[in-house]
């Protein structure tokens, strides 16, 4: 059975995903900063037949939690096939992102999750991945992190800036082009998923994509296999040229 770990796994998309795997045949641990919420996230998939799931405490931004984590899965498993990161958070829209006043703390803990969290993670449970035969790494962007759609006023989304989310998602674009070249020679793939614009308390579901939806495109590009894309920005938002999105 293959195993896959899931950050932000207790709500919308990540526990879509989460639930999606498991009916895939995935072991899914499903990693939550709020142990509680995770326990009733599990109960919830558990009640509907899916029980090879299990609740992990895991703050993405707390480097003590990441390591218990590291250890626990260590403890339980030899190799670890998926990690999706999923795990974000928005800053707030619009006014608290103005680029010309905005908090800098408030962009300091938008990166601290969507920026140095996934790094984090993804170091910490690397050794697991390159031990698997075949693993994959997905890292869930947002179309607003694409530079060459935010410079074309033709866009549907052209309007919506912020200096803290937006970039954040830049940086783990850049980030992931660099992950991707480091691993072009394993068998580890491993690309950055735009999950649309999807109705989801980051936008007080005024998104026009289902959680259902959405969850089923990471998961798309989550269980590709060894010859599948590598270093790759697919968003669920762009229809043609196989989902791929400017950088």
């Amino acid at each position: 059975m293959k195993k896959a770990l899931v950050t932000g796994a207790n709500k919308s998309i990540g526990f879509e995903t989460a639930r999606k795997l498991a009916q895939k045949g995935y072991y899914v641990y499903m990693g939550c900063r709020d142990a509680a919420k995770g326990a009733q996230a599990v109960a919830a998939l558990q009640a509907e037949g899916l029980t090879q799931v299990e609740a992990i405490q895991l703050d993405v931004t707390n480097a003590a939690s990441i390591t218990a984590a590291q250890a626990l899965l260590q403890s339980k498993i030899t190799s670890l096939d998926l990690l999706v990161n999923n795990a974000g958070i928005s800053g707030g829209f619009p006014q608290p992102q103005r680029a010309a006043d905005c908090n800098l703390q408030l962009v300091r803990e938008v990166f601290e999750t969507n920026f140095f969290g996934v790094i984090a993670v993804t170091q910490a449970f690397l050794p697991l991945l390159k031990a698997a035969a075949e693993a994959v790494i997905v890292n869930v962007t947002s179309g607003l992190g694409s530079l060459t759609l935010h410079s074309d006023p033709a866009w549907q989304y052209y309007a919506v800036k912020g200096a803290a989310y937006g970039p954040s998602k830049t940086a783990l674009n850049a980030w992931t082009v660099v992950l991707a070249y480091e691993l072009r020679d394993t068998t580890v793939r491993v690309n950055v998923v735009d999950p649309g614009y999807t109705a989801t308390d980051f936008n007080h579901h005024s998104g026009h994509l289902s959680v259902t939806d959405s969850a089923a495109f990471v998961v798309k590009y989550a269980t590709i296999d060894a010859a599948g894309p590598h270093g790759k920005f697919f968003s669920h938002d762009i229809a043609v040229n196989n989902h791929e999105s400017p950088w």
